[in-house]
């Protein structure tokens, strides 16, 4: 089967395309590069089998329709995006033209394509906005507040526009906190990532706030394969795609500085502004339609993390 995989240079998609490689799938990757990696293709691009290959180009263009009307996949697996909260903020205009233009012109290319189905990445921790009730359900409402969360709802919508008049199938999966080998350290998302390298470079590392704000951590092979099984299941649904565990920033630095062997304490900056103060998505969606649920604990994917970055530092 042929698909393409957009975004697939970045930490989430780059671990998608070696599973579907593995599993002998004929990949197009689509990435701009503006904060992906060619080296975390590095094992995809070795594959002797020829089944992957790469096309650098922006979403906004208008070639990505051609790309993709072109290559022909039957399935499309969006992630890329502009994933920054904070950029969304200051420049919600360029948020919307990647995150909604740029998903346009993937699902025009779609149609042409006779693509069957798209499994898009949605964000969780944003498309509900403040939670009433932990777990989140997906029946809970959508009231995003960041013009991020404002465009990922926004290509949900369009996703079940041309479900219902072009017949193009999807699933949206609602992602929690995703974390794991390749997630940069040195952006403001992955806290996982962030303290790795503050711990094993033996600086000290910053919790803004008390530390009692809680997040769904999900490790990244749980995610990935929650993208595998969505290729023939969950038509028209949004899934949810977290532990349902809530799991506070101190908890995490405690479990990660014991792992590192580390004994120096955290240093306390102010809350940043709009951070949601709890968070955890509830997984019982993905159970029965899916046939998904997670299986990493966090122990161990926080384990397998900081041994990725250790052996990345050593290289």
């Amino acid at each position: 089967m042929r698909v393409l995989v957009t975004g697939g240079a970045g930490f989430i998609a780059s671990t998608l395309v070696d599973r579907l490689v593995s599993e002998g799938y004929d990949v197009d990757v689509v990435d701009d590069l503006s904060t992906g990696s060619l080296a975390n293709l590095a094992d995809a691009r070795a594959d002797r089998s020829r089944r992957f290959s790469f096309h650098r180009l922006d979403l906004r263009s208008p070639a990505i329709t051609d790309l993709v009307a072109h290559r022909k996949p039957e399935v499309i697996y969006h992630l890329a995006a502009q994933a920054d909260v904070r950029v969304s903020v200051a420049r919600p205009a360029f948020d919307a033209e990647v995150n909604i233009l740029g998903a346009l012109n993937l699902f025009q290319g779609a149609l042409a394509a006779g693509t069957r189905k798209v499994v898009f990445a949605s964000s969780g921790g944003t498309i509900y906005g403040s939670p009433e009730d932990l777990p989140v359900r997906e029946g809970h409402p959508q009231r995003p507040e960041s013009p991020y969360g404002v465009a990922k709802k926004a290509v949900g919508d369009y996703l079940h526009y041309y479900r219902e008049v072009h017949g193009l199938e999807y699933t949206a999966l609602a992602l929690a906190n995703v974390y794991g080998p390749r997630q940069n350290p040195d952006g403001e998302a992955g806290v996982v990532s962030i303290f790795a390298g503050k711990l094993l470079s033996r600086e000290r590392a910053t919790i803004f706030g008390d530390g009692r704000q809680t997040r769904d951590f999900i490790f990244v092979d749980d995610v990935v394969d929650a993208f595998v099984r969505a290729t023939e299941k969950g038509g028209g649904l949004l899934v949810n795609v977290g532990t349902g565990v809530e799991t506070s920033v101190q908890q995490l630095f405690d479990v990660m500085a014991r792992l590192t062997g580390s004994k120096e304490t955290a240093h306390y900056a102010p809350a940043r502004l709009g951070e949601l103060a709890r968070s955890a998505l509830d997984p019982g969606r993905a159970e029965i339609h899916l046939g998904w649920k997670p299986f990493t604990s966090l122990d161990e994917g926080v384990g397998r993390t900081l041994e990725w970055f250790k052996a990345t530092r050593r290289r």
